[in-house]
């Protein structure tokens, strides 16, 4: 509680000092509305179902390319993690695709797929798999000796000792992983959206709202959305993480 109302007090303080600058003239209201004219608009626009189909697709987007990520990322960290010899041939090919950044791909990517959905799904899902993928690989790197030895002596097969030891071990790792992925895609679904124009999403939303609409308030609103999205959904899968993953974090403290 105490974490949340100093959270509340910095928040609110932030606003603040945003409408005193908003309002002294410091800078021109065009440039950065008082946070009051956003909030204003911002409840205008909650009601809006245009609005609402913006932010719909862009959160459909992202759970799409969440549920893609994560069905390739963790079967692959776990032959990579499991199998040395697969780990090795593969390092050289995964080391020149990982530094690449997503949004460079963008130009590829409407060649190849164009302007719909699929490029921002894309894209999000090349940006999400490496965080899965390389905690899967750590995790398996972590785990101890001891427990494939054990599964080993009961005489279990790889496929069985991966699903049933290692996928449990691992999971805390994972969970992290996904957590960190879900920020990172969000940022290249609505970055693709801004960048690759299209005719719906948040992205879509804040693009026009700058170039025609010209309203800094319309732009900064959609921007709120977005971040609250982000922050939503990483509060969610942290409170996942702690509620259904807790048994790790007391494991670490008795160690």
């Amino acid at each position: 509680m105490r974490s949340v109302l100093r959270g509340l007090v910095g928040l609110a303080g932030f606003l603040a000092l945003c409408e005193i600058v908003g309002r002294s003239g410091l800078v021109p209201s065009y440039y950065l509305p008082p946070p009051s004219v956003v909030l204003t608009t911002l409840g205008g626009l909650l009601v809006d179902q245009s609005f609402l189909m913006h932010v719909v697709a862009t959160v459909l987007a992202w759970l799409i390319a969440m549920g893609i990520a994560v069905g390739i990322a963790v079967p692959a960290g776990l032959l990579l993690g499991s199998v040395k010899a697969v780990r090795v041939a593969t390092r050289s090919v995964i080391e020149f695709l990982r530094p690449i950044p997503s949004v460079a791909l963008i130009p590829l990517a409407l060649v190849l797929l164009g302007t719909g959905p699929e490029t921002k799904i894309a894209l999000a899902v090349y940006a999400a798999i490496w965080p899965i993928m390389f905690n899967t690989i750590y995790a398996l790197d972590e785990m101890d000796s001891m427990m494939i030895d054990t599964a080993r002596s009961f005489r279990l097969g790889r496929l069985r000792t991966l699903a049933t030891v290692a996928l449990p071990n691992s999971a805390p790792f994972i969970a992290t992983g996904i957590r960190v992925a879900a920020s990172i895609a969000l940022i290249l679904v609505i970055s693709t959206e801004l960048l690759a124009g299209g005719r719906v999403g948040l992205g879509v939303f804040i693009l026009e709202a700058s170039s025609s609409v010209g309203r800094m308030d319309v732009v900064l609103a959609g921007t709120v959305v977005a971040g609250a999205v982000g922050y939503l959904t990483n509060e969610l899968l942290e409170r996942a993480q702690r509620r259904w993953l807790g048994w790790d974090n007391t494991v670490e403290a008795v160690r």
